[in-house]
């Protein structure tokens, strides 16, 4: 069973994450920061991380950097609703430190099933909007 990390500082979405994932068939562990979730990613390497990219402790573009440098193969979602500045900044960046993925918020189940899929099977995929 292919093991994801799931990254995000709202619990509630954490958990709907978790939810719609386990029922795909996925293994799932949670964090709640960009920190906790590398500690998890050094001990047990996923088969994908998805990370939100507005976060406290540590942001999400800054844990992507640090996990593709420690392991450059590493497959990665990135996903925001945007800040200050729009989603479509941020998911770009967010390509460009090298995540397989991206999506904005909000997304429905079947769009972010289908990009999970995409990214687990080597799938270049575009950038995913609004759904």
């Amino acid at each position: 069973m292919q093991r994801i990390l799931i990254i995000d500082d709202e619990i509630h979405i954490l958990l709907m994450l978790k939810k719609m994932l386990e029922r795909a068939g996925y293994e799932i562990d949670i964090a709640s920061n960009g920190q906790e979730g590398l500690e998890i990613f050094r001990n047990d390497p996923p088969d994908l991380v998805i990370t939100d990219i507005i976060m406290p402790e540590k942001e999400g573009l800054e844990t992507i950097r640090e996990m593709k440098k420690e392991q450059p193969d590493i497959k990665i979602l990135a996903m925001s609703g945007g800040g200050k500045i729009s989603a479509d900044n941020y998911l770009d960046t967010a390509r460009i430190f090298g995540a397989a993925g991206v999506i904005e918020k909000p997304f429905n189940q079947s769009r972010l099933i289908t990009l999970v899929g995409k990214v687990l099977s080597n799938q270049r995929s575009e950038q995913e909007g609004r759904g």
